[in-house]
């Protein structure tokens, strides 16, 4: 009789202490690893897969899936089709990575800026190390040349913006 209510209680010890492991471990997949990073929300978008293609060509993906916090102002495929004819082949050459980088990082802010936020700020400095222009007027938020169509899409490592025109950095 001892050995068996000893037997239970050693049962219901380790199940607990299962359900508690078990538990922990969701608890923190849900906290630290469950939420995408900029990279992987852009990837999961075909609405993004020209800014995709050109963070791959210039080497950022990785940078742009570290801890960041980073603020990404998104081109869309129809922001990149308003480039001049042959612009975009000309930035995914090779030889020309540089200038594909100093695009791509043109629309990038090291912090995190939410829609509230961004409101209040007449510019931001970007990674590249240029200065975009922010107006807000009737409810329309400008960076630089493009208007922004979409806000706060929350990723693991920041914010992306979607933005309807390139960022063309001076």
């Amino acid at each position: 009789m001892i050995i068996d209510t000893l037997k239970k209680n050693i049962r219901l010890q380790f199940l607990g202490l299962l359900s508690l492991a078990i538990f922990s471990f969701s608890a923190n997949a849900g906290h630290h690893g469950m939420k995408k990073d900029i990279v992987d929300i852009a990837a999961g978008n075909p609405d993004f897969s020209t800014l995709v293609t050109a963070i791959k060509a210039a080497g950022l993906v990785d940078t742009l899936k570290s801890d960041g916090p980073f603020t990404v102002f998104a081109p869309t495929n129809e922001a990149f089709a308003k480039l001049p004819k042959g612009t975009l082949d000309k930035l995914l050459m090779p030889k020309n990575k540089d200038k594909l980088v100093a695009v791509l990082t043109h629309h990038v802010v090291a912090s995190k800026v939410m829609a509230k936020d961004v409101v209040k700020l007449d510019s931001a400095k970007t990674v590249h190390g240029d200065m975009v222009m922010i107006k807000t007027s009737g409810g329309t938020v400008m960076i630089d040349n493009a208007t922004v169509t979409s806000t706060d899409i929350k990723a693991s490592n920041g914010v992306i913006h979607v933005i309807d025109t390139v960022l063309i950095p001076k």
